[in-house]
């Protein structure tokens, strides 16, 4: 689970655009702002399907039980990318590593920063 943070415009879906692009996959990426998911499928790859959910208009719990979020993040061969995951905090898990844009001092300058979760072995080694 990656949860890509940033203002309006910062640069969450052109990141998708170059993750995708990444995993060989030709597809045309757009925002899913009013479908709110997409689902692009892998083929002959380790991962199955990567998810890009826009959940900017997603205000209630109910909301994200009809995208079934949970089941997607669940099965291990999905790779999901939230926009404004700041409305989906309860769903999101543990291990979700953060990517946030910001904005630089040029017009199509922006600065990227990853926050990855802390693993088990991590945290236990500094109790």
């Amino acid at each position: 689970m990656f949860a890509l943070q940033g203002d309006l415009g910062a640069g969450k879906t052109t990141f998708v655009q170059g993750f995708l692009k990444g995993l060989g996959s030709r597809a045309r990426v757009t925002s899913p702002t009013f479908v709110l998911m997409r689902r692009h499928g892998l083929a002959g790859k380790k991962f199955s399907n990567v998810f890009h959910i826009d959940a900017y208009r997603l205000k209630k719990p109910e909301h994200f039980a009809a995208l079934e979020l949970d089941a997607i993040i669940a099965d291990p061969r999905n790779i999901v990318l939230i926009e404004w995951p700041e409305q989906a905090e309860e769903f999101l898990p543990k291990r979700t590593v953060r990517i946030g844009f910001t904005y630089g001092e040029k017009e199509n300058e922006r600065i990227v920063a990853i926050t990855m979760p802390l693993s088990d072995a991590v945290k236990k080694g500094r109790q």
